[in-house]
């Protein structure tokens, strides 16, 4: 019967153990941007994403994580029609945009890993073994890697002033992938002083 004590236990560890991890794999600055010398007013999120929902659900992600600075989704903004960089890059500065931060998915990596199995109960004792131990099998999962590329453009300048790669391992729902990149990407970009 102490078993039914650690099952919750040994639930919540494995759960644990099984979620989503995001980490920042690697970032770049441009070595001529000083932090904190440039002030942004007005910037455009780009969300380049699989489909519409997706990109959507992103842009509303990056927007609402960005303080002190005008943020504008794109599909808010951009029309189907502005397809030529020079045209939206006059279109931006007539409208008063200084910065555009363009998030993208670029690649999906997968690997296959094995998970050994576990067993538990039973004990030896002086007089040799004692009790029966249950367990569960080793096996083999696939696991999926989605990389994820952030750059935020400095308008006036027109040069890429920041870059940075992201991983989520065995990401479950789109929402919550978003949250854990977008929390590491703020703190990125609150270092930088890109953003507040």
């Amino acid at each position: 019967m102490k078993y039914a004590k650690f099952s919750p236990l040994l639930l919540l560890v494995f759960l644990a153990a099984c979620g989503p991890s995001t980490k920042i794999e690697k970032t770049w600055t441009d070595p001529s941007f000083t932090p904190g010398n440039v002030n942004f007013h007005k910037i455009l999120v780009i969300g380049q994403m699989p489909d519409e929902s997706s990109r959507r659900i992103a842009e509303d992600k990056l927007v609402a994580a960005i303080k002190n600075v005008t943020a504008v989704p794109s599909y808010t903004y951009l029309l189907p029609s502005d397809s030529a960089i020079s045209t939206v890059d006059a279109k931006l500065k007539a409208d008063s945009f200084d910065g555009v931060v363009i998030m993208r998915l670029s690649a999906v990596d997968k690997s296959t890993s094995y998970v050994p199995g576990t067993s538990y109960g039973g004990y030896y004792g002086r007089y040799g073994y004692y009790g029966g131990g249950y367990g569960t099998s080793g096996y083999y999962q696939e696991d999926k890697t989605y990389f994820v590329e952030t750059n935020f453009y400095s308008l006036p300048e027109s040069k890429l002033l920041w870059s940075a790669t992201t991983s989520s391992l065995n990401p479950s729902k789109l929402d919550k992938s978003l949250d854990h990149v977008i929390t590491e990407l703020r703190i990125q970009l609150q270092k930088q002083k890109l953003i507040k």
